[in-house]
Parts: C-alpha cells; sequence; structure tokens
C-alpha cells in the first residue's frame, strides 16, 4: 500500500517527539511509504526519527509475515531527515480558500491510511501532539505518553475544527461529553491528565534521553511480535469493525475472522509447538 500524502500536511503534530510504531504483524511491503513533502526525500516505515516515524520488524518487510523479530536491533530503522514541528500556520495563510479543502483531504487520506493499517500500531508521545499530530495518535491502536507531554485538539482557537478524523475519534476513545469538553476548550492535557481520561493507555516519568513513551511503545511492540501474524490482523479488524455495530452483528464479525484463521499453518503450528513445550515459530501462513 502507498500513502500518497505528504508529512508535510499532518498538520500540527508540533513536536519532535511524537512517533507511531507498528508491530511486526503483517507484510507491509517495502513499497510502503510515507512522502515527507511533495518535493522532498520519502520515509519509509521507521522508528526513532528525531520526528514521528513508523516501526515495522524488519522480517515483515524482509520475509512478509513473521514473528521471528526478537531484538531492537532486528527492526528496521530509518531516520527522518528533518525534525516534523507541525503544520506551516504561516504557509496555511497563502492559501486561498480552494486549496484548503484539498490540503486538508490529504491530511485526512494520510491518518485514515494509517488507522487502517493491518498491524497493530502504538502512538508514542514524548513531547507535544496538538492538533493533526493528536488526530494521527488517535488513529493509532494504542497510545502511551510521558508524563511532561502535551497534546490537544486545539483547532478552535484557530476558528476551525478537527478535520482529520479528531471529531470523530476522539469521542469514541474517551466518550462524546469529554470529548466535546476538550475541543469546545481548545484545552492541551499533560500526560497525566490525559491517561485519567482514558486518552493513552500508559504513562511515564520522563527520563533524560526524552524517549520514555517510546521506549514503552518498543516493549509493548515487543510483546505483540511473538504471537500469530494472521489472528493479530483479524483480530484487530474484528475489534474496529465491531465496534461500530450493535453486540450481534459485531458477533457475527468476530465469527467471520475467526473462521480466518482456522485453516492457517500457524494454527497447527501453535498447536505443535504447545505439545512440544516450545515457542511457536509463526510465519503468517
Amino acid at each position: 500500500m502507498a500513502v500518497a500524502a505528504a508529512v508535510g500536511a499532518l498538520s500540527a503534530l508540533q513536536a519532535s517527539r511524537t512517533r507511531l510504531v507498528a508491530a511486526c504483524c503483517a507484510s507491509l511491503g517495502p513499497g510502503w511509504r510515507m512522502p515527507r513533502s511533495s518535493a522532498g526525500s520519502r520515509v519509509g516505515p521507521a522508528i526513532r526519527a528525531r520526528g514521528w516515524a513508523l516501526a515495522a520488524g524488519e522480517a515483515a518487510l524482509r520475509r512478509g509475515y513473521s514473528s521471528e523479530v526478537k531484538t531492537e536491533d532486528e527492526l528496521r530503522v530509518r531516520y527522518l531527515e528533518e525534525e516534523n514541528r507541525g503544520a506551516d500556520l504561516k504557509e496555511r495563510v497563502k492559501m486561498n480558500s480552494s486549496e484548503v479543502g484539498p490540503f486538508v483531504s490529504k491530511i485526512r487520506a494520510v491518518i485514515n491510511e494509517i488507522a487502517n493499517l493491518p498491524v497493530p500500531t502504538i502512538a508514542a508521545i514524548d513531547g507535544f501532539a496538538l492538533g493533526g499530530g493528536l488526530e494521527l495518535a488517535l488513529a493509532c491502536d494504542i497510545r502511551v505518553a510521558a508524563s511532561s507531554a502535551k497534546m490537544g485538539l486545539v483547532e478552535t482557537k484557530m476558528a476551525i475544527i478537527p478535520g482529520g478524523g479528531g471529531t470523530q475519534r476522539l469521542p469514541r476513545a474517551i466518550g462524546m461529553s469529554l470529548a466535546k469538553e476538550l475541543i469546545f476548550s481548545a484545552r492541551v492535557l499533560d500526560g497525566q491528565e490525559a491517561k485519567a481520561v482514558g486518552l493513552i493507555s500508559h504513562v511515564l516519568e520522563q527520563n533524560q534521553e526524552g524517549d520514555a513513551a517510546y521506549k514503552k511503545a518498543l516493549d509493548l511492540a515487543r510483546e505483540f511480535l511473538p504471537q500469530g501474524p494472521v489472528a493479530l490482523r483479524v483480530a484487530k479488524l474484528a475489534i474496529n469493525q465491531g465496534m461500530e455495530v450493535d453486540l450481534v452483528t459485531g458477533l457475527a464479525i468476530e465469527e467471520a475472522c475467526y473462521a480466518q484463521t482456522i485453516s492457517t499453518k500457524d494454527r497447527l503450528e501453535g498447536l505443535l509447538a504447545f505439545k512440544e513445550k516450545r515457542s511457536p515459530r509463526y510465519k503468517g501462513e
């Protein structure tokens, strides 16, 4: 899959310390990429960028489906060439009304691509995630943050509303009433406050290197990596689709997703590994 919109279009990801981590659960393929700008260099799945980036297992990219990545060194690492400090508001001022709509559509398309990735995704917020930065994090399955991090949907301060999915994903994450309060007030939360309202799953005291959330995201990704790749993919699908429908329909979705795992080689490998009292060697087949 390819993401056509520019990283520069990702609204206000306003810090050098917000990253995305995708566990190695499905083959993204070497063609998966996020352009940094329409004219700039392109950045593939990455970790440890001084900006934000996507981390995927080396094995997922080189061998297809796999769960055999064991160390951080085996995670594919690329670096963003520049820090992404978010939307250039001076550039926005120069846009005429006819340009704004397509620009925001590109933002929305990128964020939707991330939400639809067939792998578990983790947003690690070690600095600021404001506006589009938080919308990007909301598109991830899991969010972790340092206690000193700052996050919020602040668009109403600029007399606009969140345009990258924030009005839809924030209520689904924390409830309608509280989401309205935060959007109407353009309030910025720190990590502890975000944890208290359920916006993030884990909050960490920031370390000297300034990457506490990033390290926690890596720990979580390592917990995901040994599991069956197909199982993780369809589990994500079942949860995402099931949350949008009634319980009876959701259970039918779960049944259909479960059926996808029955004929896999990985399921048989899991049973065999259990019988032989060893770790399974899943290949996503």
